[in-house]
């Protein structure tokens, strides 16, 4: 009797344990799989990230922030070398930190992972011990781990991730977080040209307007704030023959006039900018086109009533003659959608205005 009831109390435990190690693995399946979800949601924030209207440096603050908040990471931190030195570009550890978290490529612990391209995980045994990186502090972060970015093998900066406990990262998954690492990589390639073009802009020395890269990098913060938009380019036709006929200085005194003449006309909320030599790029936030047409009709009309009076030299006693310069203008208009290539549609208007016949003098909706 005691045998069977031995027996029974075997197989009930054995039982037990195969059904606790069925649940745990269940768990554990459960949690890689929540992982997965969790990466594929912030590969979304990602993407919606990088096409939101913000400047480079807001989209990296903010995927920062969504790594934090998605993986429950202490601290986060992405340090990116700017061509001079190494820049903190988001971080959410004090300020005074900051010194020692951008210069962690001098730490010898480091410089294995960066050499290699690997990831590196280091941690304190007891709270009272401190990282090798820290200089002063000690209560802050008792781990860390380490990713150097590369983009097409060129080294770039890095990404450390700290946490408040001793191997407090001892379980988290690498390998999602490796994809994480790459993404972020993805991310800072796709908005480096959209810092580039945040950096070029330029104001025009006769005209006073922006150069055509604001179109394309603080202009379509606005222009995106609407479903479309009307855009229109035009193009200033017998400039060169002004600057032949009489002089460079009454054509930048055209320039001048025509610039003048319509910020005069033009609300604040459109874009008006010197698109590329005798060009112009309007932009009609949130306008349609039907709603432009007579305004453009009017202005058109404006600008070619502008007369610049020059005086030229004559033969004989040198009495000078007057003669006057006057602006043709040739316009093409066509709609933005939102969140298309604003760069590409403003491309196309430019084809056409330098491919049309020089005595072409009209308004064209495209």
């Amino acid at each position: 009797m005691i045998l069977i009831v031995i027996i029974l109390l075997v197989l009930i435990i054995a039982f037990l344990m195969i059904y606790n190690m069925s649940i745990h693995k269940k768990i554990q399946n459960f949690n890689n799989l929540s992982q997965k979800i969790t990466s594929l949601n912030v590969l979304q924030d990602f993407m919606n990230t990088i096409s939101e209207v913000t400047s480079t440096d807001e989209k990296i603050k903010k995927i920062n922030d969504i790594l934090i908040e998605r993986y429950q990471i202490k601290y986060s931190t992405i340090v990116i070398y700017n061509g001079v030195d190494y820049a903190i570009k988001a971080s959410n550890v004090d300020t005074k930190h900051w010194d020692t978290l951008k210069n962690l490529q001098n730490e010898e612990i480091f410089k294995d992972s960066i050499n290699t391209a690997t990831p590196k995980y280091i941690t304190v045994e007891k709270e009272d011990e401190r990282l090798p990186y820290q200089k002063m502090e000690f209560g802050r972060a008792k781990c860390a781990m380490f990713f150097p970015l590369y983009v097409e093998n060129i080294y770039i900066g890095y990404w450390i991730i700290e946490g408040s406990k001793p191997h407090e990262f001892d379980k988290i998954d690498t390998t999602l977080l490796e994809v994480v690492r790459n993404n972020i990589v993805s991310v800072l390639k796709t908005v480096e040209n959209q810092q580039v073009i945040e950096n070029i802009v330029r104001d025009d020395k006769f005209s006073g307007l922006k150069s055509a890269e604001y179109l394309f990098g603080e202009g379509k913060k606005i222009i995106d704030n609407y479903t479309t938009s009307t855009v229109c380019l035009f193009k200033i036709t017998n400039l060169e023959e002004i600057n032949q006929t009489f002089n460079r200085e009454t054509g930048n005194q055209i320039i001048i006039e025509t610039s003048k003449l319509l910020k005069e006309n033009l609300s604040d909320e459109y874009i008006f900018v010197r698109y590329m030599g005798p060009k112009f790029a309007i932009i009609f936030s949130g306008i349609e086109i039907n709603a432009v047409a007579n305004f453009m009709k009017e202005m058109k009309q404006k600008l070619e009533e502008i007369e610049i009076e020059v005086e030229l030299k004559t033969t004989g006693r040198g009495k000078k003659k007057v003669s006057v310069a006057k602006p043709k203008i040739n316009m093409v208009v066509s709609t933005y959608y939102k969140r298309t290539a604003l760069e590409g549609l403003t491309k196309k208007l430019e084809e056409y205005l330098d491919g049309a016949p020089k005595e072409e003098n009209t308004i064209n909706y495209l």
